[in-house]
C-alpha cells in the first residue's frame, strides 16, 4: 500500500486503476472528547459513486463538505450505538439536507436506542422536512443482512461495550470476469454480446468456430470488503465473522499499558486490535477512536504493528482505496 499526503489528509493506493472505486474517506477518528487533532467518529464508503456513512459525531456536516463529498450522493447512515460522540451529528446533517432540498429517502439503519432521537429531531427541529427519514432497526446482539443492493450487502458485526452496539461489514458482491479485447477485436465479435459473454455465453464465428467463454475472459477481481469495529471490548469471536476482509477498522483507544481501563470502559488496545486483523487474516488494518489522553498515536501504531505489520494510523481527510 502507497500513500502520499495531500492538502486534505492521505491519499491510500491499494486498487488496480481497472477496478470500481471502492474508497473510504474518514470524517473523524477521535473519542467522546473532541481534541484539536481529531473530530468524533464518523466515515463514509463511496461504493461506485453511492455513499454510505457510518457513525456520525458532531462535527460530521463540516467534515464532510471539507472532503467534498456530495450530500446528494448520501443514501444510508449506519450507526454503531447511542453515544454522543456517534450521534450529535445526524440532527445538523439531517437538517441540513432539508435545506439543500433533498427529496430522496435517507435510510438510516441503528440500535432500537437511536430510534428516539430522530423521532425528536423531526418533532422539534425539522417539522417540514422536505424528505422521508426511513429507520432500519439493526439487532446488535446478531450477524444478520441489514442492506443489500446490486453492488454489495452489509451485515452487522456484533459488538461488546456499555450500550447495545454493533460494528458492519460491507461485502462487495462477485464481480464479472474481463472481456479480452484482443479476442473481440481479433474476431470481430459485436459489443452487443460483450455482456452475454461476461455473464457466462461463447460465442461462434461466421465459420462455425465455438469460442468458450473462458478463451474469451479472464478472471474477475476478488470482491473487496471493509468492516468497522468500533466500540468494543477485545473480542476474539469476531475474528471468524471478518475472515479475509480487505480492510480493517478496529476501534484502537488505549495503549496495552492502559488495558484495565480499556477494559473498564468496554474498549480495546491497539495490541489487541491487531490480534483481530491476524486471526481474521485481514489484508490490511486502519485502528482509530484514540483517546484524548493519548498524546503520540504512534505508540498505538509502533504497538499494533509489531503484531500486525500491515497496520496504519487513521487521520481526519484520509481515503483509503480499497
Amino acid at each position: 500500500m502507497e500513500a502520499r499526503t495531500t492538502n486534505a489528509g492521505f491519499l491510500i493506493f491499494s486498487n488496480p486503476t481497472h477496478m470500481e472505486p471502492l474508497t473510504l474517506h474518514i470524517l473523524g477518528c477521535g473519542s467522546a472528547r473532541p481534541t484539536h487533532k481529531h473530530n468524533p467518529s464518523s466515515q463514509v464508503l463511496d461504493c461506485r459513486g453511492k455513499l454510505f456513512m457510518i457513525d456520525c459525531g458532531e462535527g460530521t456536516q463540516v467534515a464532510f463538505t471539507r472532503n467534498r463529498l456530495n450530500m446528494n450522493r448520501l443514501g444510508h447512515i449506519f450507526i454503531s450505538h447511542n453515544h454522543g460522540d456517534h450521534v450529535f451529528g445526524l440532527p445538523g446533517l439531517v437538517c441540513t439536507m432539508s435545506l439543500m432540498g433533498r427529496t430522496a429517502d435517507l435510510h438510516i439503519h441503528a440500535p432500537a436506542d437511536v430510534k428516539p432521537l430522530l423521532e425528536m429531531v423531526e418533532q422539534h427541529y425539522c417539522e417540514c422536512l422536505g424528505y422521508k427519514l426511513v429507520y432500519h432497526p439493526v439487532d446488535t446482539a446478531a450477524n444478520t443482512l441489514v442492506h443489500e443492493d446490486r453492488s454489495l450487502e452489509v451485515w452487522s458485526l456484533p459488538l461488546r461495550h456499555r450500550v447495545p452496539c454493533c460494528g458492519y461489514l460491507f461485502r462487495e458482491k462477485p464481480l464479472l470476469p474481463h472481456i479480452r479485447r484482443d479476442m473481440i477485436d481479433a474476431f470481430h465479435i459485436p459489443f452487443s454480446q460483450i455482456n452475454n459473454i461476461k455473464n457466462g455465453s461463447g460465442w461462434t464465428t461466421p465459420d462455425g468456430t465455438f469460442l468458450p467463454h473462458e478463451k474469451l475472459t479472464t478472471p474477475a477481481d476478488p470482491p473487496r470488503s471493509f468492516a468497522y469495529c468500533s466500540d468494543t471490548l477485545y473480542m476474539p469471536a469476531l475474528a471468524p465473522l471478518l475472515k479475509d476482509v480487505t480492510l480493517l477498522y478496529h476501534e484502537a483507544t488505549y495503549t496495552s499499558e492502559m488495558e484495565q481501563r480499556a477494559k473498564q470502559n468496554a474498549h480495546s488496545t491497539a495490541a489487541q486490535a491487531a490480534r483481530i486483523a491476524l486471526a481474521a487474516q485481514a489484508s490490511r488494518l486502519c485502528i482509530g477512536h484514540y483517546s484524548a489522553c493519548i498524546d503520540d498515536e504512534n505508540a498505538l501504531l509502533q504497538e499494533a504493528r509489531a503484531i500486525f505489520p500491515r497496520t496504519i494510523l487513521a487521520r481526519e481527510g484520509m481515503q483509503i482505496h480499497l
